[in-house]
Formats: structure tokens, C-alpha cells, sequence
């Protein structure tokens, strides 16, 4: 059995890819940011339909790009950092933000984990002027959303209510929307999905997930469809 740290091996297997693969030398980081999205929605749907060899294997793909970054990074000419600085500066703040488990404090539910967690997160980022500093807009839409109005509330900010009417007080639900209205616009809709999203939010729901959950049900309709269809049709 090998003695060798797999990690490291990983890390030497994409050493050499940069340096004999001619496709490999040519990419930088703004042209792997598709194949690191794909990696990561294949991911998510190994997790979601709980298909554990999928889980392992897109995992693995999903670290390849990190090692790919990592490695692309290392040769900068101005600003180099490799695969070992990325892993140092994680364990660091991991560290940092579980001082119940590395420095003797206590948290005995997970309510008190996060005190601890935001405690920490806050003291790292004291430069950040504002709650929606570190959201990064390209977060697919309805997730961004659902973190925007949870950082929102976080100030006591409410969505506005739909159609234009004074905002909802802090203890009301964050939106209302009159039961027999219907989106006119492209604008009414993003307030109809908005309202949705807050709706969800009350009750602890994930809207992204439960999207893409209805989606794959729609897919899985669609196949059936098309599989019972008469042939040639």
C-alpha cells in the first residue's frame, strides 16, 4: 500500500499537466471560471440525488479546478501563492472561527456556534463598511435573494411591499402580496419572486434547492412524456 499522501500526489499530478499540456499552459483564471461553475452544479447534483460514486468522483473534479487555480496562481509573476498557502490560510481561519473546539470557548448548540462563527467573521473583515459587503453577485439570482434579504434583516431592512407601497413594519413578514394579483411586467415578477423567496425564508425553505428540485421533477415528466410518445412523433 502506498505511503504517499494523495493530496500531494494530486498536486504534483497538476504540476506536471501545466507544464506538458499545451492546452493546460494556455488557460488562466477567468478562463477556467466555466469549467469550475459545471464542476460545482455536478457536485450539487451528486449530493441532491444521493448518488454517493457520482459524489466522489465530481468531488474529485471539483478539487482538480482548485488545484488548477492553485497551481495557475503559483506562477504569477507579481503576486505567486500555491496549493500549500491556499491550505495554511484556510486552516488558519478555520481555526480562528471554531474557538469552541481550538481555544476553550463553549457552544453547546448551533445558534451559539454561530455567535462564535459571525464573532470571528467580523473581526477578519473589519474593513467592510456595509452587511452586503462579500455577497458576490454572481450567486445565481434566487439564491442571492434569499442571502440579500437575510443580510437585510440582519439591520432590520424589509423588502418593500409589492406595488409600490410603504414598507412593512420590522416585526410584519418582509412582503406581502395581495392574493389576486398577477405579474404584468418584468418588473411585477421580480417582486412576485421576491415575495416567494421572503415566504420561504419564514419557514426555513430553500428556494434555489426547491427550484431545482421541481426542475428535475419537470425533466423527469418530460422524459416520461417523450418515452410514451407514439414513434416519429
Amino acid at each position: 500500500m502506498s505511503s504517499r499522501d494523495p493530496l500531494r500526489e494530486a498536486a504534483e499530478t497538476m504540476r506536471a499537466v501545466r507544464d506538458r499540456c499545451v492546452w493546460s499552459q494556455e488557460i488562466d483564471h477567468r478562463a477556467l471560471v466555466p469549467y469550475l461553475v459545471e464542476e460545482s452544479a455536478e457536485v450539487i447534483e451528486a449530493v441532491e440525488t444521493g448518488d454517493r460514486a457520482e459524489l466522489r468522483e465530481e468531488l474529485g473534479d471539483l478539487l482538480w479546478q482548485v488545484l488548477f487555480h492553485a497551481e495557475i496562481a503559483s506562477r504569477d509573476a507579481d503576486d505567486p501563492f500555491d496549493i500549500d498557502d491556499v491550505a495554511r490560510v484556510l486552516t488558519e481561519k478555520m481555526v480562528r472561527r471554531h474557538p469552541h473546539v481550538f481555544a476553550g470557548a463553549t457552544a453547546n448548540t448551533p445558534e451559539e456556534v454561530l455567535v462564535h462563527w459571525n464573532a470571528a467573521k467580523a473581526a477578519e473583515k473589519r474593513e467592510r463598511t456595509s452587511v452586503l459587503d462579500g455577497v458576490s453577485a454572481h450567486m445565481p439570482s434566487l439564491a442571492l435573494a434569499q442571502k440579500l434579504l437575510g443580510r437585510a434583516a440582519q439591520v432590520g431592512v424589509g423588502a418593500a411591499r409589492i406595488g409600490g407601497a410603504p414598507e412593512t413594519p420590522r416585526d410584519a413578514p418582509m412582503l406581502e402580496r395581495p392574493t389576486d394579483s398577477r405579474p404584468r411586467s418584468e418588473a411585477d415578477l421580480g417582486d412576485a419572486l421576491l415575495a416567494l423567496v421572503a415566504e420561504g425564508r419564514e419557514h426555513g425553505w430553500d428556494a434555489e434547492r426547491a427550484l431545482r428540485e421541481r426542475l428535475r421533477t419537470l425533466q423527469a415528466d418530460v422524459r416520461a412524456a417523450e418515452a410514451e410518445a407514439p414513434a416519429g412523433l
